[in-house]
């Protein structure tokens, strides 16, 4: 069954505090795209549009941008955001990915898709998660415009998205060690430097 039409979303509202620089604008060699850009550019191979969220204060130029509705609240208020986007113009879903996933393939977001067209019918998150620990890739993951209330219910506490969504409304799909290089992330200076290190031995390899 079809479950209608998803838009994408780049998040790039970040702070990127403990990297000390804009993740969003960030290049992991000389010669390739910022970060924004390759992942703009990856969700717009596989969906009819995308949009990137970000704050009013730190506009992406270039972009169709879509603002936090509410400041402060990371990566579920751009989220939130989206999926009200989204239900304005007719889209049943998200698929959020953040800019800060330098490894993410079409591959990995196409098995994604897939499995959210095989979901449960009370599924609103369709995710990866680690097999060994089960902690949920949400900021690589589709959010049904039927997420929006649970994003936006004061009753639950913290802004993490993995706590707002019940676990009979999930579909998760389980990865392994082999499987973990997409969702390689960069958050401080050693990241970025395990990033580099990595395309240089498999540029070594080839």
């Amino acid at each position: 069954m079809n479950k209608g039409p998803v838009a994408g979303v780049v998040l790039a509202g970040g702070l990127s505090t403990r990297l000390g620089q804009d993740k969003a604008a960030l290049r992991l060699t000389p010669q390739a795209p910022d970060l924004l850009a390759r992942t703009h550019a990856l969700l717009c191979t596989l969906l009819p549009c995308c949009w990137v969220s970000c704050r009013a204060e730190c506009p992406r130029p270039g972009y169709d941008c879509v603002w936090d509705a509410v400041s402060g609240q990371g990566p579920l208020g751009g989220v939130a955001a989206a999926l009200t986007r989204a239900r304005d113009a007719g889209f049943a879903a998200v698929l959020a990915l953040s800019c800060d996933l330098p490894f993410m393939d079409a591959a990995t977001l196409t098995a994604l898709l897939d499995a959210r067209q095989a979901a449960p019918p009370q599924t609103v998150l369709t995710c990866y998660a680690q097999a060994a620990t089960g902690r949920l890739e949400t900021l690589a993951a589709v959010y049904e415009i039927a997420a929006l209330p649970f994003l936006s219910a004061r009753s639950v506490s913290g802004g993490a998205l993995h706590r707002r969504i019940p676990a009979h409304c999930r579909h998760v799909l389980p990865y392994g060690p082999e499987a973990a290089r997409p969702f390689f992330n960069l958050n401080s200076p050693q990241d970025l430097a395990a990033a580099r290190a990595m395309l240089t031995a498999a540029a070594f390899r080839h």
